[in-house]
């Protein structure tokens, strides 16, 4: 079945543009194939609490609605195959008692595993509300790791993806339940090091992914407190293609030292499927990023980013 069919039976159809074929999207022919296709979700807060409302532009959050969305991200995802898919953090939200919570953890993430290819985790701010990291990666799958990791690297067609943890707060203690404080977001000094030895050693471009936002633009609860530190990092490598986070709801894009910063839209906000977020994104050999945002997550390339205004 082509894509354009799949989309209209199953009501994925979300205008004109959703119907095109993802190379009609994503540049000219002159590009060339991709290096790296890659799908991503962010902020489900999957759990058993009412809708919680929300002021514009932030939205109202319909916890209990997740499944269903990340099940159409699974299924779209699956028709256009990319490398790999990543969730990038706030996986789980607080349900009502700590079995609840995990049984919502395990349910949601035996949905992503309906998705075909490697799939990795970002460790969000929700994640640990009343679980330890340790409870936490306990319960989910990180492919090629035997058990899953709150920071690490993965190779894929040449191209090293790096996944940052900044659930510590101002000590850099790990968030855990009664240590937490969402707004209190660092790169500890050990995870910066190990950051700057994975770029030095990459061979070839890196992305980054994270949940906390690291670019200037970010609304600065949003944004992790040392980010100016990490971008250094990033910048001093020569290496880095693009950044991608989620945590800000309504997301944005940014572009700082040459390298663009992108935050997917909540999957969360909004009710049923009309108002799911999910993202295509590919990288290709120039170093052109491209996002196809479907639903309300946003189109963007590195080409159209909103400049960074002090």
């Amino acid at each position: 079945m082509k894509r354009r069919e799949f989309l209209t039976r199953t009501g994925l159809a979300c205008g004109a543009a959703c119907l095109l074929e993802p190379e009609l999207l994503f540049g000219s022919a002159g590009d060339g194939k991709p290096l790296l296709r890659f799908g991503m979700v962010t902020d489900l807060h999957y759990a058993t609490l009412p809708v919680a409302k929300g002021n514009a532009p932030i939205g109202d959050r319909y916890y209990r609605d997740s499944c269903v969305k990340l099940r159409e991200a699974v299924r779209v995802l699956n028709e256009l195959r990319p490398d790999f898919m990543l969730e990038l953090g706030d996986f789980k939200d607080l349900s009502p008692d700590k079995e609840t919570t995990l049984a919502c953890l395990r349910e949601i993430e035996s949905v992503f595993s309906g998705f075909s290819g490697d799939r990795y985790h970002v460790l969000g701010n929700h994640d640990l509300d009343c679980l330890t990291k340790e409870e936490f990666l306990a319960n989910i799958r990180n492919a090629g790791q035997s058990q899953a990791l709150p920071h690490y690297a993965f190779q894929k067609n040449g191209v090293t993806c790096v996944v940052l943890d900044a659930c510590y707060n101002a000590k850099y203690e790990p968030y855990r339940p009664g240590n937490w404080r969402w707004e209190e977001a660092y790169i500890p000094p050990a995870e910066l090091r190990w950051l700057e030895t994975t770029l030095q050693e990459a061979a070839g471009p890196v992305l980054v992914f994270g949940h906390q936002r690291l670019d200037p633009n970010a609304e600065p609860r949003h944004e992790v407190r040392n980010a100016k530190q990490v971008r250094a990092v990033l910048a001093k490598s020569g290496k880095v293609k693009a950044v991608f986070t989620g945590h800000e709801h309504f997301g944005g894009t940014c572009e700082l030292d040459g390298i663009p910063y992108y935050s997917l839209r909540a999957l969360v906000v909004g009710a049923a499927a009309k108002s799911n977020s999910y993202a295509l994104g590919e990288l290709y050999p120039d170093g052109k990023v491209c996002v196809k945002g479907y639903r309300w997550a946003e189109d963007f390339t590195a080409r159209k980013l909103v400049p960074w205004k002090d």
